[in-house]
């Protein structure tokens, strides 16, 4: 049977390019990157190198590169390193659980958090986020793409905001990375997390952008690794592994690779929008919003949305209903709901992310078994008809 994988938001296979460069550091490079013998020498350099070249894709200086483990400790040393009893912190409702669960726990220390919602369309207002902002605010957090619809927000107005406010500003970029240009000097913020596993590289490595006089306090402490940012020993393969991936992405960034994922979303979602019955979460007047290029977020009225997934699994499509860290939660997304849709249309929404090394083929795949999918689905279910509430 064949297989066509459309939940890249989820994880991405390695590139064989990442995989290459990796395999001699599981092996004849094994050293400690803090070792001064020769064998720790040459694990250092690769590691410095890995440095240099996410330091290019952030566009920043490389002591501000701090690797890690990946998004979820990222968005979590943000708040837990800069925020402290008192504080006053800011974020948006559409949040990866990394945030949401970690304001959760600053709450019970004294930290009182804003939850921002969005339009319907999936757009923050940066007007809510002004108006939000206290004498006691210190973070304001917002995520540069959101993982279940793909819609960006307007982190470069939300910067501006926090510098003309003296707010310190994190951006979850774990789903823009390797999708949209990085730049975190126009962004504005202070400190930014991407996971490698989301961008063609390993899993369990990322890295933070942290902005020099930046007073976060390292999550992790111990060994002076990462200049006391983060302690552990470095994971060398992990590392050389997510500085290719970047190298690719910002290859992907400039030869046309993005356009040409664009068009075949386009084409996906144009097709399946003809089935009668379904719409585009993240439109504003009918239009879509600013998205990444791969995602795309329809609902089909009168079924289950897990059911459609299971349906097109059975016929070699993998597809999600959601962020994957909340897979088999019987609740509807919590980022639809925010949108405005109601349990049982949000129950009913599907998330498409295609892969970078997407074809038409591919699309073709689904565009054929996904209609008989959701008309045999329609025929059995007692769904009723989701509406906006």
């Amino acid at each position: 049977m064949r297989r066509t994988y459309m939940d890249a938001n989820a994880t991405t296979p390695l590139l064989p390019e990442v995989v290459e460069a990796m395999r001699p550091y599981w092996m004849e490079h094994f050293g400690n990157a803090s070792s001064i013998h020769l064998d720790g020498q040459k694990a250092h350099t690769a590691v410095d190198q890995a440095r240099d070249t996410i330091a290019e894709f952030f566009n920043c200086h490389a002591a501000e590169v701090v690797f890690n483990s990946g998004g979820t400790e990222g968005d979590n040393t943000a708040i837990f390193g800069l925020l402290h009893p008192g504080d006053h912190f800011i974020t948006t409702s559409i949040e990866h659980s990394a945030i949401l669960q970690a304001a959760k726990v600053m709450g019970q220390h004294g930290v009182e958090t804003t939850f921002v919602d969005p339009q319907p369309s999936g757009l923050i207002d940066p007007m809510d986020i002004l108006r939000a902002i206290r004498p006691e605010t210190r973070l304001i957090s917002v995520m540069l793409a959101n993982n279940e619809t793909g819609v960006r927000q307007p982190v470069e107005e939300i910067g501006k905001i926090a510098a003309d406010t003296g707010v310190f500003f994190h951006i979850d970029a774990v789903q823009g990375a390797g999708k949209v240009e990085f730049d975190v000097r126009r962004f504005g913020c202070h400190m930014l997390s991407i996971s490698a596993h989301k961008m063609f590289g390993p899993k369990g490595v990322g890295a933070m952008f942290v902005r020099r006089g930046t007073p976060v306090e390292p999550l992790l402490v111990g060994g002076s690794h990462e200049r006391r940012q983060r302690a552990g020993t470095e994971n060398v393969p992990g590392i050389v592994g997510l500085g290719k991936a970047a190298e690719l992405a910002m290859h992907s960034l400039e030869d046309g690779t993005i356009g040409k994922l664009t068009a075949l979303r386009d084409r996906l979602e144009t097709e399946l929008l003809r089935i009668p019955g379904t719409g585009l979460n993240g439109t504003e007047v009918d239009k879509p919003v600013p998205r990444v290029a791969n995602t795309t977020n329809i609902w089909f009225d009168q079924l289950e949305g897990e059911a459609l997934v299971i349906a097109l699994d059975l016929k070699g499509v993998a597809v999600s209903g959601g962020s994957a860290c909340h897979s088999g939660a019987t609740e509807p997304s919590h980022v639809l709901m925010a949108m405005g849709l109601d349990k049982t249309r949000a129950r009913a929404s599907i998330r498409f992310s295609l892969l970078k090394t997407a074809t038409d083929a591919d699309i073709g795949h689904v565009l054929k078994v996904l209609p008989e999918a959701v008309e045999h689905l329609r025929a059995i279910s007692p769904v009723e008809t989701g509406t906006l509430g």
